[in-house]
């Protein structure tokens, strides 16, 4: 029975391990197969300018992280990121295109054109800011650029609102 318990917790703890958050993976000695072995095939591939290469592993729509998995030219690990944290987020500005953020921070959890005013909102779901609330990171683009960014809380993070 004990064992059993034991192989449980284990297996739960496998389960919240990320790319940001593993010890299996060392920069400058995993390759892009260890990362893919661990994680599976990425969500996107982004070719770098210095012949390495960018894996996107995104938890959209329903979680709040996005991990960047950098891999040098020789296909070795240089380090990973989530670039929906704060500083991630903090990187996009007005005048990026749409392709500049799709690569900075991965797929968006939804795509809304608003007709009357000509902005197209892309949003991702992010971490909570301690409230009881979800939270949002919305992207305006007009015209093909980035106008603004915004957040917005949603629904309650709890299974069933006003039953507890």
């Amino acid at each position: 029975m004990r064992r059993r318990a034991a192989l449980a917790c284990l297996a739960l703890l496998a389960g919240c391990a990320t790319p940001g958050r593993d010890a299996r993976l060392r920069p400058g000695a995993s390759t892009e197969a260890d990362v893919v072995a661990l994680y599976g095939a990425p969500k996107r591939v982004w070719p770098e300018a210095d012949g390495g290469r960018t894996l996107e592993y995104s938890s959209q729509p329903l979680g709040q992280h996005c991990w960047m998995v950098r891999l040098a030219a020789d296909g070795r690990l240089r380090g990973v990121e989530d670039t929906l944290a704060p500083a991630g987020r903090a990187r996009v500005v007005p005048g990026m295109t749409p392709e500049q953020v799709s690569r900075l921070l991965g797929a968006e959890r939804s795509r809304v054109f608003y007709r009357l005013s000509g902005e197209e909102v892309w949003d991702w779901t992010i971490a909570p800011d301690g409230s009881d609330y979800g939270m949002r990171f919305n992207v305006h683009f007009k015209d093909g650029a980035v106008l603004r960014a915004s957040q917005s809380m949603v629904f309650p993070n709890r299974r069933f609102p006003g039953l507890d």
